[in-house]
């Protein structure tokens, strides 16, 4: 499996497309009924391929990642197979990037000598959606690029 088994609840919401990957498998609803109460291995199996069909065409689709923890921000900017960053850190021990006050705060103080800004670039031409669901699978949560691209903007003038 390249990626992970899709949850239960993710298996649920996207009923209808396994449907429809079962049918290209050219297995019906009877027979995933017999399957499943006679052959666990080709279930899991059927859900480990759909799992990494769903997976491989989200994560291709990706062009921002946010990563954020109580003293790190991690942005990406994901172009064809090149990944630009910036890390941003502080150490200033009472500031939490994971509420509204520690945003703000940064907001106020992102050119201050308490806060780091690290740039990097990337090459993931090797497996382009591995690395980037590696990230996600770490905690990184897929976005619109609204803070790479006020950051890029703010560091560029």
């Amino acid at each position: 499996m390249k990626y992970a088994r899709l949850t239960k609840e993710q298996l649920e919401e996207l009923h209808p497309e396994f449907i429809t990957f079962l049918a290209t498998q050219s297995i019906d609803k009877k027979e995933w009924d017999e399957l499943k109460k006679n052959n666990s291995e080709i279930v899991s199996q059927e859900i480990d391929i759909f799992s990494d069909m769903i997976w491989d065409r989200a994560v291709s689709n990706v062009n921002f990642i946010d990563h954020f923890s109580k003293n790190y921000i991690f942005l990406f900017k994901c172009v064809e197979n090149i990944v630009y960053s910036y890390v941003i850190n502080t150490k200033e021990e009472s500031v939490d990037f994971l509420s509204t006050d520690g945003i703000n705060w940064l907001s106020e103080n992102i050119f201050s000598d308490v806060i780091e800004i690290q740039k990097g670039r990337k090459d993931i031409s090797d497996d382009r959606n591995g690395a980037l669901f590696s990230i996600i699978k770490q905690g990184g949560i897929i976005s619109k690029g609204e803070l790479f691209t006020k950051l890029e903007h703010l560091l560029n003038q």
